[in-house]
């Protein structure tokens, strides 16, 4: 099966990214969301990535017309009625997906493959509320979708091979690195670089360093790009304390306890840097 056509429910920094990419691919994207204003928004910013890629001339105006003309924007799930792939990017909440995927169970043609870009939820119990198990898979990018070049492939209990080969031939046509994961809270990257960034936020909670320290320790000691806390800051606090929830959950060790302070920070809204506030201050 080659993947012509596919729809990205979600239009925020990651569904877009996932769009602008597919689009990039020569495949032809419908971009979901639940309103049209968010769907307009995530295809501005995949006009302004792609105009940057024109400035510095890695395409053409011509190839940005066409990248463009590739997006179909939509709020409404029937429109994936003749897709070849799902790729959901919605928000990490378990019932919000489970319930997305109830639907396209119903909405898209038999053969079609629908994938989640869950960082942590099991993609066994989401394959289990269709009826199509074998055609459910996890196709886990990471931000920003454009650059970072890795997805983690998670095969749920059910996932088929010949499903896990579909989205490996998807991930090289988008000039991506695949990796194949079992299905684990969290998966790899996840699962390792939360345990780091909990051990961040827990040295500044004791009072043994403070932020700043943290990253810069990081930074020059360990030749981390950027620190824990900055990266947490960029990935989200919510999105890191959903995580941390579920490998908690998942495995009940306490090495994978969650700090209070991450939890006073998502209560108060300082979710990082799309709030304006999180470790650092971006107002």
């Amino acid at each position: 099966m080659t993947i012509k056509k596919a729809m990205v429910i979600g239009s925020g920094q990651m569904g877009s990214g996932i769009a602008q990419v597919l689009a990039q691919s020569d495949i032809e994207v419908i971009l979901n969301d639940i309103r049209q204003e968010f769907v307009e928004k995530g295809f501005a910013k995949i006009k302004k990535q792609v105009e940057r890629l024109v400035e510095k001339e890695k395409i053409t105006a011509s190839d940005k017309d066409t990248i463009l003309g590739n997006i179909s924007l939509s709020t409404d799930y029937q429109d994936a009625k003749d897709v070849d792939i799902v790729i959901e990017a919605a928000t990490e909440n378990k019932k919000i997906k489970l319930e997305i995927f109830r639907q396209l169970d119903e909405i898209t043609k038999p053969e079609a493959i629908l994938a989640s870009n869950t960082s942590s939820l099991s993609i066994t119990s989401i394959a289990a509320v269709t009826q199509r198990p074998e055609q459910v898979v996890g196709m886990h990018f990471f931000n920003p979708v454009p650059v970072m070049k890795l997805v983690e492939i998670v095969s749920g209990l059910r996932t088929s091979d010949e499903t896990r080969k579909v989205i490996a031939d998807l991930a090289e046509t988008m000039k991506k690195v695949s990796i194949d994961v079992k299905d684990s809270p969290a998966f790899v990257v996840n699962r390792i670089l939360m345990s780091m960034i909990g051990e961040a936020m827990f040295t500044v909670y004791e009072g043994i360093a403070t932020v700043e320290e943290v990253d810069e320790a990081m930074r020059l000691g360990a030749n981390m790009p950027m620190g824990p806390l900055q990266l947490a800051d960029f990935v989200g606090l919510d999105v890191c304390l959903a995580v941390f929830e579920v490998i908690y959950q998942g495995f009940g060790d306490s090495k994978y306890r969650i700090c209070p302070l991450l939890r006073q920070y998502v209560e108060a809204g300082w979710l990082g840097k799309k709030t304006g506030r999180g470790f650092y201050n971006y107002e």
